[in-house]
């Protein structure tokens, strides 16, 4: 039914409230001081704290206590017991955010009403945080491709373990995408998912982003590492995490446990940790950006998320995807690509990948018609004046014979298609209107070969057969 901390510096109390609450069915911790309290919490949060306002021999009472467990675990009811106990006091827990007060000797029947009340109001709350969670951080995967299924097969076989992931990539292939894939579909998907923008947070403020701060002035602040208890942090283009925080972060990778800017007790944590970056972290470590052991702690399980141009047969599902998803979240107009648009699509380069496509289609949907399939007008953007005055051939063609310009343009025209369809044949031979065995001569003649480059099939020219 939930699990229930009891804390009490009565031994004989905190067993008989235990003991009560089993026979209702609940499961429950015990603590008779405020640094076991702290610890059972750490471990894992609790569904509600039963908790005594006079603990001896304790470093915090149970009012200091609360005043903590609000800063640091606002979901978690904390209901207050107290035999010494007054209006002023009940009052007082109340006002710090205790769920309810009961006073010593308790009564069984009231003490389970308040209980159950608060379970209920836990459960609510969980309930919310996930659909809270799930809204935010649902991501789907869209792709049919031979790449993307490679991909998808390694992220599956990850999202049961614990083992630290490092994701590479291009800026903007979906490597983000591809870590709250793991997530979502793992044991930790009730937890959070805390993304660290290495590269948008300052050096100075790092650490004390990352481990939260305490002071006097300003108490208890939770950095980002609490946030991921029992659940997921996500170092994004962790290359640009300073070097200062590189050897700490290892240490946290290490021990499970660090301390708060300014604290002196340890925090220990749970959760696991997922990396990605779009350099190549050895040539980093060789001149001393990187460490090396933090790069062995991290890169425990690589996979490499590809390109859009190394899956550009997945083009139209993804984009059909973020027309439908703009047409829900911006209320734009949901409208078709046409055949030659998609061509336009399949066959341009995307140096930004997945999120320069995303940004293409959103502004062709706000400046484009309203009604109609998107025309590859819409699509284009003139990004100098250069363009307007550009020759109708190029200059490689322009400068060659008929017939060695013909067969340039061949061989470049049918390297884009095959590459369009994935290094598929038949989808190209039916395109262009070849049969598939007069397609197969055209590339031989043409010195066209497909091979495997990271899974997916591409045209190339076969240098081995030139000079």
């Amino acid at each position: 039914m939930g699990d229930i901390l009891i804390v009490d510096d009565e031994k004989d109390i905190r067993e008989l409230v235990s003991d009560i609450l089993v026979d209702e069915g609940y499961s429950t911790r015990l603590a008779a001081n405020s640094d076991q309290t702290f610890e059972a919490i750490n471990a894992e949060a609790p569904m509600l704290i039963i908790l005594d306002i006079w603990l001896k021999e304790s470093k915090l009472d149970g009012i200091d206590i609360l005043k903590h467990v609000r800063l640091n675990n606002p979901d978690i009811p904390v209901v207050i017991i107290s035999g010494h106990g007054n209006i002023e006091i009940a009052v007082a827990a109340i006002k710090q955010g205790a769920y309810d007060f009961i006073e010593k000797p308790f009564n069984i029947d009231q003490l389970m009403v308040v209980i159950s009340r608060a379970m209920e109001t836990s459960r609510l709350r969980l309930e919310n945080a996930s659909l809270r969670v799930k809204d935010v951080t649902s991501s789907v995967m869209i792709g049919n491709s031979a790449v993307f299924k490679g991909l998808k097969q390694q992220l599956d076989k990850v999202t049961a373990g614990n083992s630290r992931v490092m994701l590479t990539g291009s800026s903007g292939a979906g490597k983000e995408v591809a870590a709250r894939y793991i997530h979502a579909h793992s044991d930790r998907n009730t937890g959070a998912f805390i993304c660290v923008n290495s590269a948008s947070i300052s050096s100075d403020k790092m650490e004390e982003v990352l481990f939260g701060s305490e002071s006097r002035e300003g108490g208890v602040q939770m950095g980002l590492l609490e946030q991921a208890h029992g659940g997921v942090l996500f170092f994004d283009e962790v290359a640009d995490m300073p070097s200062g925080t590189q050897s700490k972060i290892l240490r946290v990778l290490v021990e499970q446990q660090f301390l708060r800017v300014g604290g002196k007790d340890k925090v220990r944590v749970d959760m696991r940790v997922i990396s990605s970056t779009n350099r190549d972290l050895k040539a980093e470590i060789e001149i001393g950006n990187f460490r090396e052991e933090l790069f062995h702690r991290l890169n425990v399980v690589p996979i490499t998320v590809p390109s859009l141009e190394a899956r550009r047969d997945d083009i139209p599902l993804i984009a059909d995807h973020f027309i439908s998803e703009l047409n829900k979240t911006q209320g734009l107009p949901k409208r078709k690509l046409g055949d030659k648009a998609l061509a336009h699509l399949q066959t341009r380069d995307w140096p930004g990948n997945v999120r320069q496509l995303r940004n293409v289609l959103e502004r062709s949907l706000i400046l484009g018609a309203e009604v109609g399939d998107i025309s590859v007008e819409e699509l284009q953007v003139k990004e100098t004046s250069a363009q307007e005055n550009a020759p109708a051939l190029g200059g490689n063609l322009v400068g060659l014979p008929l017939r060695e310009a013909r067969e340039l343009f061949e061989r470049d025209y049918l390297v884009t298609q095959i590459n369009r369809f994935g290094g598929n044949i038949s989808k190209t031979a039916n395109f262009v209107g070849m049969e598939r065995s007069a397609l197969h001569r055209k590339l031989k003649t043409l010195n066209v070969v497909t091979s495997s480059d990271s899974g997916a099939r591409i045209a190339k020219l076969d240098d081995t057969e030139l000079g």
